[in-house]
């Protein structure tokens, strides 16, 4: 069973990130995997994203889907571009696995079948590796945006709506990785 997440829904900058993870059925469990909002440490989030893709026989791809193609198709319509993008990176054949997908959809055209599970990041535990290698893989990308754009401090909020985000949009403008069409920017 292959567990799939997203992370970045909600920010008003960057990108939504998506993570697919599969492991052997022989595979040991890393222990402290869960919900990866539940997981407040930022360098918590950095050891088991690293414990995770060094699991013997584990496969995970990771799919980045930027605030461009967001703008075009929606960010529901993103994530679950950047979800069958994940699946496929992991899944060798058609029908070769089954998928367990964070939420309340389970996105068309999906390389294998699968259900949707509401709150399966905190139930399923290849759902919350998933979940980890999204949020650490969206962090760091988040970071480097930081170095690019220092006016928003994206280091700190990773793009999410907060005051001072906003704050800094009101006073700087949009940068080229802003969501034109979440408010309040549009």
């Amino acid at each position: 069973v292959m567990g799939i997440d997203e992370a970045g829904r909600g920010p008003l900058a960057g990108p939504v990130v998506t993570a697919a993870c599969l492991f052997p059925a022989s595979a040991p469990l890393v222990p402290g995997v869960g919900d990866s909002k539940t997981i407040t440490d930022e360098d918590e989030r950095e050891r088991l994203y690293e414990e995770i893709i060094k699991v013997p026989g584990v496969r995970f791809c990771v799919a980045v889907i930027d605030s461009k193609r967001i703008d075009a198709i929606n960010i529901l319509q993103a994530t679950c571009e950047g979800m069958r993008a994940s699946a496929r990176g992991v899944v060798d054949l058609e029908g070769d696995s089954y998928a367990l997908v964070d939420g309340n959809r389970f996105p068309n055209d999906m390389i294998c079948d699968g259900e949707p599970m509401i709150k399966g990041d905190g139930r399923e535990y290849v759902i919350a590796a998933a979940s980890i290698l999204a949020k650490v893989s969206r962090d760091r990308i988040m970071r480097e945006y930081d170095v690019m754009y220092p006016q928003y401090n994206l280091k700190q909020h990773k793009g999410y709506p907060t005051a001072a985000h906003q704050s800094a949009i009101f006073e700087h403008g949009v940068s080229k990785i802003h969501r034109r069409t979440f408010a309040p920017i549009k």
